[in-house]
């Protein structure tokens, strides 16, 4: 059972949002190295379906896999492989439902489909997949349990690039709206979450977990610091 248990199904929702015209972001950070999602799926899945966008992405959702910590990292492809299988074959999603995932090493994967840069919409949290990315640490990060340093510090600089590409501090609240009532929210009303958020801050869970829930305060600071920021 994943982190993403509870989600909605993007195939469904075919909402579009006008494209922006804006200037160069003023906070961009590096892209880190990203490993293309043909390393976990043996050179593609059958039946997939086209990518749906929005217009940008302004936050991100943080989660963990709810799979074993113990791993090793040569292996995370095969992991991938079986979240994807779990996803699409007994929920019957067109895809993985997060858009990266981070093993225990710092390596991070692309995961759905569309291209890194794109704004590409996940299923990866009920009611804000909308303008948004996920964000996977594989493992499970529970009250009590260690944390990897090199995993945050790649959640760090993901969440710094991706967000810096639509200028946003990952350490600010953005607006976003729901849209499915499962949520905390009722479907419609425009809420303020944070920029780089918990997957509980938008659905009732426990994900990512109070281990890595109790790390975001310091990743915010790390990734506004890799954009820049003060």
């Amino acid at each position: 059972m994943t982190c993403a248990s509870r989600v909605e199904q993007t195939v469904a929702l075919q909402r579009s949002y006008p494209v922006e015209a804006r200037s160069a972001a003023l906070h961009q950070a590096p892209r880190p190295r990203i490993v293309p999602r043909s390393a976990w799926t043996g050179g593609g899945l059958p039946g997939q379906p086209s990518p749906r966008y929005d217009d940008k992405v302004i936050a991100v959702f943080v989660h963990h896999t709810d799979s074993p910590n113990r791993y090793a990292c040569a292996d995370v492809p095969r992991i991938i492989r079986a979240l994807d299988a779990g996803q699409i074959g007994n929920r019957r999603w067109d895809d993985i439902g997060y858009n990266f995932l981070v093993d225990r090493c710092g390596i991070i994967y692309e995961g759905r489909a569309g291209g890194v840069e794109r704004p590409v919409t996940g299923a990866h949290t009920l009611g804000f997949n909308h303008r948004t990315a996920g964000i996977a640490a594989i493992g499970t990060f529970t009250a009590g349990v260690p944390v990897p340093r090199a995993m945050t510090d790649a959640i760090a600089a993901l969440a710094a690039w991706k967000l810096g590409l639509a200028d946003i501090d990952p350490r600010t609240k953005v607006r976003l709206v729901s849209s499915s009532g499962k949520s905390l929210y009722k479907e419609g009303a425009a809420v303020m979450l944070p920029a780089l958020a918990a997957h509980r801050d938008g659905y009732a869970t426990s994900c990512p977990g109070a281990a890595l829930s109790a790390l975001l305060p310091a990743i915010r600071e790390r990734a506004a610091h890799l954009q820049g920021r003060r």
